[in-house]
């Protein structure tokens, strides 16, 4: 479980930072297309807010810090790139540090988030599914904002089938080599 969450946390990561770095103009990190609408930059402190709340001292402090402003993550964010950028990497150390901390045995000790106690597993699950859920409006955010000039993070449009016969060839490959090898004795 703790080796799989963290595999995913750290993909989600990974398409976030690969479609951030698609971004031509660093002032697109602080676009928003109406007041309601959440830019880059927002997303990026919210989640950062997060990770720093949830995840320090999760064995004995509630995951709903007293020192977090949960509130002022939604307000546009005035801060440089480099300072944004820094932010988003403390908050990921700090979620990836208490992961590769804890043990199986961690898992079903009961926790704390806003007074709601739950297994750590729970709070890992509930977690990923909210980062996961962001890194995906980043994603979709950086692609709008590309112009016409995004690469694609997975399968591009209209090569769905040229990705699958390769997959498929090779591990048609790797079975008829299987298939081919001599049996023990």
């Amino acid at each position: 479980m703790l080796e799989a969450s963290i595999k995913q946390f750290k993909y989600y990561k990974q398409l976030a930072d690969k479609a951030i770095s698609q971004l031509q103009v660093n002032d697109y990190l602080f676009h928003q297309e109406n007041p309601e609408d959440n830019s880059i930059a927002i997303i990026i402190s919210h989640m950062a807010g997060n990770m720093k709340s949830r995840w320090t001292n999760i064995f004995t402090e509630d995951g709903e810090k007293p020192w977090r402003n949960r509130d002022a993550e939604f307000e546009p964010v005035e801060t440089s790139k480099e300072d944004l950028f820094r932010l988003w990497e403390e908050g990921w150390d700090i979620l990836f540090t208490t992961l590769q901390n804890l043990c199986e045995s961690d898992l079903q000790k009961i926790i704390y988030i806003r007074n709601d106690g739950m297994s750590v597993e729970d709070v890992i699950i509930r977690q990923l599914c909210h980062y996961s859920y962001h890194c995906g409006q980043i994603v979709y955010k950086c692609k709008q904002l590309t112009n016409g000039s995004w690469s694609s993070l997975s399968i591009p449009k209209n090569h769905s089938k040229a990705y699958n016969e390769k997959k498929f060839s090779a591990e048609r490959q790797k079975r008829h080599f299987l298939d081919k090898m001599p049996e023990d004795d």
